[in-house]
């Protein structure tokens, strides 16, 4: 098992095998890359018991999309919300009767925390329209519920209780779980997204694990999408952290930009996903 702190499974695979005497291989592992302009997007499939332990993942499917222009440009910002509407396409079968519940997860007082919230301010939001104005509603506008529960910090209450207590009321399809990760490489701080299949560990990626938010906890089906928006400092410092001071996580300066267009981004490809009928113009009409 890898023993840098990372969220993102293609680096873990890098990782894992480079402490492996850069093996080219890894069992239980599968990797293929795909490229699309300046578009990378790596797929990591972990299959067995060995694959989990190397790479410290559950097992699934582990999509990442690097897009070193995302934060500037806006044709790969156009790219990158279709890339992530077929991927969750991809992942779960949604159609007109599938309600889906988005939690944003994070702290939106500590902005390098606060992308799940953000995401949830972005969305397309429509269960209460189609219960109560079906008609209305054609079969490509999806049904679409959402919960930003914050943190125990500031609520008092486990993250994992208040999302269940929404679950056992709403009765979801699907979920699709958005938080901030950890990542071992700076770059990619400004540049990758994530999508499984496995849901998601609040909290892992800087040392505080919370209650596990997946299909075995809930019930049901768990897409995780994530940014990462902070690096542990003992992965780009030469000094030893105090251990006092462990896990110290850092970020880049301009987080607030990354924050913003990142979250504007993911939240699309969201509404796209579940809103088949509207294009990215049509969703933006309305969300901004």
């Amino acid at each position: 098992m890898i023993n840098v702190r990372t969220d993102l499974a293609v680096e873990a695979h890098e990782l894992s095998k480079k402490e492996a005497a850069d093996v080219t291989e890894i069992d239980g592992v599968i990797s293929r890359v795909e490229e699309t302009g300046r578009i990378t997007i790596t797929r990591v499939d972990i299959t067995n018991e060995n694959g989990e332990r190397a790479l410290g993942k559950a097992r699934g499917s582990y999509v990442t999309i690097d897009a070193p222009d995302l934060k500037y440009s806006l044709e790969t910002y156009e790219k990158v919300c279709k890339i992530i509407s077929d991927e969750i396409h991809k992942m779960a079968d949604i159609d007109n009767d599938t309600l889906t519940l988005v939690v944003g997860l994070g702290n939106r007082d500590i902005t390098p925390d606060a992308l799940g919230t953000s995401v949830v301010s972005k969305l397309l939001i429509t269960r209460h329209l189609k219960e109560s104005m079906s008609n209305i509603f054609g079969s490509g506008i999806g049904s679409v519920c959402a919960i930003a529960p914050g943190v125990s910090g500031t609520t008092g209450i486990e993250t994992a209780d208040i999302i269940k207590s929404v679950i056992s009321r709403v009765s979801p399809d699907l979920i699709i779980a958005v938080d901030a990760l950890a990542a071992a490489d700076i770059e990619r701080i400004s540049n990758t997204i994530q999508i499984s299949d496995t849901g998601i560990q609040p909290g892992a990626g800087v040392g505080n694990n919370r209650d596990g938010l997946n299909e075995k906890t809930t019930g049901v089906k768990v897409i995780a999408i994530g940014v990462p928006t902070v690096i542990d400092a003992s992965t780009i410092s030469k000094t030893e952290i105090p251990k006092e001071m462990a896990p110290l996580m850092v970020t880049t300066k301009d987080i607030d930009l990354v924050i913003e267009r990142s979250a504007k981004t993911v939240a699309n490809g969201i509404n796209l996903a579940l809103h088949r009928d509207m294009s990215l113009r049509d969703v933006e009409s309305f969300v901004g």
